[in-house]
């Protein structure tokens, strides 16, 4: 779900909750064995999932590799700085980037870098590359600063969600629920 994707005004109860923390944890679950967890029984479980759907709350369905049984193993996060924050600069970055399978991430940042990057190449010669042959070469970098993950403490994908429900809104006020 994108920030600019329009959520009606719903409220999302315990089972909801519930059916989202499931699916959030194994996307394959069988609605059958959905509906077990949740206490419900296989068409009204059936019907929320669809409802949750429609509301825009799910952005996609995934399958999580093991980077490292793929031999992708540094992981990298890399500070770029702009000549200039303006949108022409932000723009030329973006798409460049967006074309990368090697970055994991990317996110405009406020503070002494423009962006942050997580890249995940196999060995330091890939790195190497990314960043001679490519990174450097995108207009309008002016620094790059690098630094890497040692070991990985904690990876979720997961959202955190509250137990007792939550509102929805179109407005942007945080809901009573986060607040």
């Amino acid at each position: 779900m994108t920030s600019e994707t329009k959520i009606p005004n719903r409220r999302l109860d315990r089972t909801d909750i519930a059916i989202l923390r499931q699916l959030q944890d194994n996307a394959r679950i069988t609605n059958a064995e959905l509906a077990r967890a949740v206490n419900l029984s296989s068409t009204p479980c059936f019907n929320r999932v669809r409802a949750l759907e429609k509301l825009g709350l799910f952005r996609q369905h995934v399958t999580l590799l093991d980077a490292g049984a793929l031999g992708l193993r540094i992981n990298v996060f890399i500070q770029v700085r702009l000549e200039q924050q303006v949108e022409d600069a932000l723009c030329v970055f973006e798409k460049e980037i967006a074309d990368r399978p090697e970055v994991m991430e990317c996110y405009l940042m406020t503070g002494d870098a423009d962006y942050l990057l997580r890249v995940v190449v196999p060995d330091m010669q890939s790195l190497e590359h990314f960043i001679v042959q490519w990174l450097t070469k995108i207009p309008g970098v002016s620094n790059i600063r690098s630094s890497f993950a040692l070991k990985q403490v904690r990876y979720k994908t997961a959202l955190p969600l509250p137990i007792a429900g939550l509102t929805l809104s179109e407005s942007s006020d945080v809901p009573q629920e986060w607040a």
